[in-house]
């Protein structure tokens, strides 16, 4: 609007500055050429002869710059286009982390606005790490302009392939307010996470408690304390008491075992000095369906991890598979040393679900509407590229992409770091360039796990070779590790205080 402005009060054409023979002509009207001879006739005869030279040039120039405005704010670049990233988890912030976002109209869809280092979400269960010490904003991986790309506090309820437009519902639980909404998209990345799988076991969902989210680890903390404080109740049976004190986790995976040891260590460590005429002694159970625990580890391993598990009390039931849960016992059939097969029924006061994913409702509906999404027993099947066959614009990462990996951080983030450089290649390409994409490869760093008692498993890898490694000094490495994976100091700074404030203090009893 400054340059219309500065336009409009120009007399005549822009650029056509007063000449020194217009100044001159001027002078000369004005000396009275109208009264009279000039004493100089034949220079006012010349000077005058310029009139319709100049008169034609401006007339000239104000029709051109009428028919042909200077197109003001012309785009110099291509239209960029619009890419909607669904998730907030370790696939899509390492996406965006590294994406060159003024090539994209980036928009953002996730029911929480911030990430959450989920690796050490057992250690929340207890009190040990505070669940803020994990969460980050996700606008702090915006990058230096983050106005630029828009974030929706939101959950993606459907994806609609045939309209390219993404449906989302948002709701305001402070506000009591909640609607919907669409948002259109060019490309589309899912990074959604998944489920957990009950594998169809009746009573799950019900009567199990999950761990997946920051509520999941307050529900199981609440739950520990409600054990904690109805077995110190003096009208309770001595068999109400007994179920109380038992707590049972289903998975023998990472997952589950660390949540086990970790409930080992806060009774062992802290529970008798903060509650010291708590007479009954807690039971830890683990049941897992295969032959052994963290079955992902060396056998030797798997075999250190069950040992020591069953040092610290810890029972460990293999080839156990869970066949009803009901409110207050799991059924479980397990194999005995003869081959015979055996139904057990647990009592159980908090039981802990730590099995595998299932595809949530927004992944299967999307394979329903692409003929080659058939097998979606893990996610959406991907390329070697992380492009959802059957697609021609939407890409699927973490754990709702069945890329035939682990689902694992490690490979969540190492997709969303792969597939960011992908879509900068693309962009370079549509600009000129020459686009340089490459298959994406997973570069195994290892596996980690804790197993109480200040002890840990790995299997590292190094130079293409497996190294197992146990005991203390692993456990040293271990906490040094997932330090280093949290994404930001402030991260790695509250977590090694949490760490710190509970070797001095102890963790926490207190319910949220």
């Amino acid at each position: 609007m400054k340059e219309v402005r500065r336009f409009t009060q120009t007399r005549g054409p822009p650029g056509l500055a007063p000449s020194p023979t217009n100044q001159a002509l001027k002078r000369s009207l004005a000396s009275g050429i109208n009264g009279g001879q000039h004493p100089n006739h034949t220079q006012r005869v010349k000077s005058t002869s310029y009139l319709p030279w100049v008169a034609t040039i401006g007339l000239g120039g104000s029709i051109v710059w009428t028919m042909y405005p200077p197109q003001q704010g012309a785009k110099v670049v291509q239209e960029r286009k619009t890419l909607v990233v669904l998730g907030t988890g370790w696939g899509s912030i390492s996406f965006l982390s590294k994406l060159d976002k003024e090539q994209y109209e980036v928009i953002v869809v996730s029911p929480h606005n911030y990430f959450l280092f989920t690796p050490l979400l057992p250690s929340c269960t207890t009190g040990l790490i505070s669940p803020r010490s994990l969460m980050e904003p996700v606008r702090s991986f915006l990058g230096q302009n983050p106005d630029a790309i828009k974030f929706y506090e939101a959950e993606a309820v459907k994806v609609d392939y045939n309209r390219r437009v993404v449906h989302i519902q948002y709701r305001s639980g402070a506000h009591c307010q909640e609607g919907q909404a669409e948002v259109p998209f060019d490309l589309l990345v899912m990074g959604v996470g998944a489920d957990n799988a009950t594998f169809n076991i009746p009573g799950v969902n019900e009567h199990a408690c999950f761990l997946k989210s920051v509520s999941d680890a307050q529900t199981v903390q609440n739950h520990i304390i409600d054990c904690i404080e109805m077995t110190l109740v003096k009208e309770k049976s001595q068999e109400d008491l007994q179920r109380l004190s038992q707590i049972v986790i289903v998975g023998g995976g990472p997952t589950g075992v660390e949540v086990a040891a970790e409930l080992q260590d806060f009774f062992h460590d802290d529970l008798k000095k903060q509650v010291p005429c708590m007479k009954n002694e807690f039971q830890i159970t683990i049941v897992e369906a295969l032959p052994n625990v963290l079955p992902m580890l060396s056998k030797p391993l798997s075999d250190y991890t069950e040992a020591k598990l069953k040092e610290q009390s810890i029972r460990v039931l293999t080839k156990t598979a869970v066949k009803r849960v009901n409110k207050d016992s799991v059924e479980v059939e397990t194999i005995n040393l003869d081959g015979q097969k055996e139904l057990k029924i647990i009592p159980y006061g908090l039981l802990v679900w730590a099995t595998g994913n299932k595809p949530r409702e927004i992944v299967q509906g999307l394979a329903a509407q692409l003929p080659e999404q058939k097998d979606l027993r893990r996610g959406l099947v991907v390329n070697e590229y992380l492009a959802v066959k059957g697609s021609h614009n939407v890409w699927a990462l973490g754990d709702c992409a069945n890329s035939n990996l682990p689902p694992t951080a490690q490979v969540a983030a190492q997709q969303g770091a792969y597939l960011a450089m992908a879509f900068n290649s693309m962009a370079e390409a549509e600009l000129g360039g020459t686009p340089d994409i490459q298959p994406f490869q997973y570069s195994h760093q290892g596996t980690l796990a804790y197993i109480g008692g200040e002890l840990a498993v790995a299997d590292l890898e190094l130079l293409g070779n497996s190294i197992p490694t146990r005991g203390f000094f692993t456990y040293l490495f271990w906490k040094a590790a997932y330090l280093n994976m949290c994404l930001t100091g402030r991260s790695r700074v509250l977590v090694a205080t949490d760490w710190t404030k509970a070797t001095l203090f102890g963790r926490h009893l207190c319910r949220q």
